[in-house]
């Protein structure tokens, strides 16, 4: 009864006049923003931190809050029409979003991400105004051994689903931990692996590989197979509308990965990415036709949609409870609030409830509105698919371009998108997997970063990752997931 009297109490913020319309310009730029390549929340975020800074602090959170959770939503569009994730936390979702394009479903699978993300936004929700101040307390038993663990365990889900080959999966994923140590090292200050080159000191940022490795690699072969000039078929689009039987077949991932997503949120440092990817992974073991994920599975495009969203808001709880950020962006968010003077924190419950309850009520209406918004617009933006082959090739090729050039006006990224487009063409002609890869990049500096700490607390003994229970079970998990589809192959084998 008191967290729905205070859920109440968050809707009289929320429903005020001037926030529902900043709830409403939130969730529609940040759907647009992550929609375009290169531009991601982080950015905008940082351009809005001026324009909230006369607000109010409870109706500037709720257009900033609108606008991540809004671009997580929208970055599912590029993933799954153009094969170019808009943001980080939508590349699972590419997986089977973009096969199911290419088969014709591409309104189908915008729907289906639609429907998820607001399903998995909405329980999340529930779990954020019910949980909140407990999951706060419990996040902060994490130390840097449990979070390596927790690493290892969500690049070793990913690598034990390569389709053909687990010895490919953990190439491609040792290959993307080699490109996050790229860069200088910023606890000793050692240049590692720049070759002397100014331009490789801060490293090599996410989207010049994700975009390079999927959308540019795309373009590369569509053209070695010579279907540059093909016009693409007129019924590309297809129904948005799903049969009971597929409503019945992603409920239950649905439900599983909002969960999941949620309380992977929760913990600093992991987010949406990581959320999409454990999702996608859950259900790929989970489901008797795993093996068509990759393929077009509507599952591969509902689990990682609902998990991203989920984590999203999951994220809000250590930000909110703990003033630990969990990510860039909610960096981002923890600078904003600083700024309007709001210090985050257990006591923020008490002190300013009107910020802490007016944001999760506007999550609620920013849910509806991104529903809303995005349903009737699905049929206009999967025309995209109707354009001439060439044409289409032409305006994912200036995207990506833009998108890299944008972020640093450096030439040289140009000529690493190019590089990662040959590398993701070679490893798409050879059958290595992506995923591991990209999540593998996405993950390295984190499970460096908390391996050197918990070696520092430990005087460089390794036994602190099997001493704390958590990190040990969280291990024993992660080597499981590798030695079981080497069992299963083996006694399949034998029977064979």
């Amino acid at each position: 009864m008191e967290a729905f009297n205070n859920l109440m109490y968050g809707f009289g913020i929320a429903l005020e006049p001037m926030n529902i319309a900043y709830v409403f310009f939130g969730v529609f730029a940040g759907t647009i923003i992550g929609m375009l390549p290169g531009l991601g929340p982080i950015s905008a975020l940082a351009l809005m931190i001026p324009i909230t800074f006369a607000m109010e602090p409870s109706s500037g959170l709720i257009l900033m809050a609108g606008v991540y959770y809004g671009a997580i939503f929208g970055g599912s569009t590029s993933s799954i029409l153009l094969n170019a994730p808009g943001v980080a936390g939508t590349v699972a979702t590419s997986f089977d979003g973009y096969p199911m394009a290419k088969q014709g479903m591409a309104g189908k699978a915008l729907a289906i991400a639609a429907y998820s993300s607001f399903i998995g936004g909405t329980v999340s929700i529930i779990f954020l105004m019910l949980v909140a101040p407990m999951l706060g307390r419990v996040a902060v038993s994490f130390g840097p051994a449990e979070y390596f663990a927790l690493m290892v365990l969500g690049l070793t889900a990913v690598v034990s689903l390569s389709d053909k080959s687990l010895v490919k999966g953990l190439i491609a994923a040792v290959i993307g931990v080699m490109i996050s140590i790229i860069g200088i090292d910023l606890q000793t200050g050692t240049e590692r692996y720049t070759f002397g080159s100014a331009h490789l000191l801060d490293g090599i940022d996410f989207l010049v590989v994700a975009l390079g490795i999927f959308a540019l690699a795309e373009v590369f072969y569509m053209l070695l197979r010579g279907g540059g000039g093909k016009e693409q078929p007129r019924n590309a689009i297809g129904s948005l509308k799903l049969s009971g039987k597929e409503c019945r077949a992603i409920a239950a991932p649905i439900g599983r990965s909002s969960i999941l997503g949620f309380f992977t949120g929760v913990l600093p440092g992991a987010g949406a990415t990581i959320g999409s990817f454990l999702g996608y992974s859950m259900e790929k073991r989970l489901a008797k036709d795993g093996d068509t994920f990759g393929k077009g599975n509507i599952k591969g495009v509902a689990a990682p949609e609902a998990a991203n969203n989920a984590a999203c808001t999951g994220s809000f709880v250590p930000l909110l409870t703990l003033g630990v950020p969990g990510s860039g962006t909610t960096a981002v968010l923890l600078g904003a609030l600083l700024v309007m003077g709001v210090t985050p924190g257990p006591a923020m419950i008490e002190s300013r409830p009107d910020v802490f309850w007016g944001v999760i009520a506007s999550m609620y209406l920013g849910n509806i509105f991104l529903l809303v918004l995005n349903l009737p617009l699905i049929p206009l933006i999967a025309k995209i698919l109707d354009m001439p082959r060439p044409l289409l090739l032409s305006l994912i090729l200036i995207f990506c371009m833009i998108g890299v050039y944008g972020m640093s006006f450096s030439v040289f990224d140009l000529l690493l998108l190019l590089a990662f487009g040959l590398i993701g063409l070679g490893m798409r002609l050879f059958g290595f997997p992506a995923a591991p890869l990209i999540l593998a990049l996405i993950l390295g500096d984190i499970m460096e970063e908390s391996m050197r700490r918990a070696l520092q607390i430990s005087g460089g003994d390794w036994s602190i990752f099997i001493d704390k229970p958590i990190s040990m079970w969280l291990l024993i998990i992660a080597a499981l997931s590798l030695i079981l589809p080497l069992v299963k192959k083996a006694i399949a084998g034998a029977r064979a």
